[in-house]
């Protein structure tokens, strides 16, 4: 298993000890993922996980989102569930109930420096605020298929509605304001992106993809170095007064990999990649085999 360093991943040696130890308390903390996890790409979301979830709360355990999605992204009927609170924006901020307690920005300097370098290689983006998105002017045009695609299969109002709100709101508004900013998503027009946007903003900069499957290598997600959710898992759960041994984190994408590795059990969804399988200690069911709620009974969750 890798381990995390400076809040970035590193891997052992083949055959090292992953260096987790499992001694946890009898209260447990988890922290879910929302595309791919709770909900599928036509945002679907299964009954089996609202009752894990409330199930889980009424038994006494802590249930947080956490996501890579903005709080002004997260669909109503995902947030209808209940939670204790949300860690998101890839981990640039975090909500302990309704107390925002935690956010990391990008400097002006920073976020000035990002906008530029995507306007000079012809890449689309969404700049990620506390409680609002700022998207490119070209964006939605951009990733119109996604939509395409996912409202073709979007039989659930609830998941029509979510998708009809997630495009409404990426429509051009205007320029994000300096400073509060905490993560972006960016879409090119050619698979390299991803490598030009990763090498060419250097190591400053936290650069993922996979995190949109239709996007494939010309899609990924920036945030600066040491934000990721990992690390705003580790910075919760001390202020909470628990032990990353209390805490189980579900996930499938690439965004997720840090939140696997920190937990004291971290657990991929059956319709992960392999890569993102290798980063857990195990695999449930998939998004649309009820993969949370099998997951918190195993644990004892539920």
């Amino acid at each position: 298993m890798p381990t995390i360093v400076g809040g970035m991943l590193q891997h052992p040696p083949d055959g090292a000890p992953s260096g987790k130890h499992h001694t946890m308390t009898s209260r447990r903390i988890a922290f879910l993922d929302v595309d791919g996890t709770l909900i599928d790409h036509q945002q679907r979301l299964a009954p089996s996980a609202i009752e894990a979830v409330r199930g889980a709360r009424a038994r006494g355990h802590l249930v947080y989102l956490c996501t890579g999605r903005a709080r002004a992204e997260i669909p109503d009927h995902v947030t209808a569930i209940g939670f204790d609170g949300v860690i998101s924006a890839g981990g640039g901020f975090t909500d302990r109930g309704d107390d925002h307690v935690a956010q990391h920005l990008m400097p002006p300097a920073d976020q000035e420096q990002l906008i530029s370098f995507f306007e000079a290689h012809d890449v689309e983006y969404i700049l990620q605020a506390y409680d609002d998105i700022y998207p490119s002017p070209g964006i939605l045009a951009r990733v119109r298929p996604i939509f395409d695609g996912a409202e073709a299969g979007a039989d659930d109002p609830a998941a029509a509605a979510a998708l009809a709100r997630v495009e409404t709101r990426m429509a051009y508004r205007g320029p994000a304001p300096a400073g509060a900013i905490a993560k972006a998503t960016f879409a090119g027009s050619h698979p390299d992106t991803f490598t030009v946007v990763r090498d060419g903003l250097g190591d400053r900069f936290h650069v993922i993809t996979g995190t949109i499957p239709y996007l494939g290598g010309s899609g990924g997600e920036v945030s600066l170095h040491g934000v990721n959710k990992g690390a705003a898992i580790a910075e919760l759960v001390a202020q909470l007064g628990m032990t990353l041994d209390d805490a189980i984190g579900i996930g499938d994408s690439y965004n997720d990999l840090e939140m696997l590795q920190v937990c004291g059990v971290g657990i991929a969804m059956g319709n992960a990649d392999d890569t993102v399988k290798s980063y857990a200690d195990e695999v449930t069911t998939s998004v649309h085999d009820d993969g949370v709620h099998t997951a918190f009974a195993r644990h004892g969750l539920i």
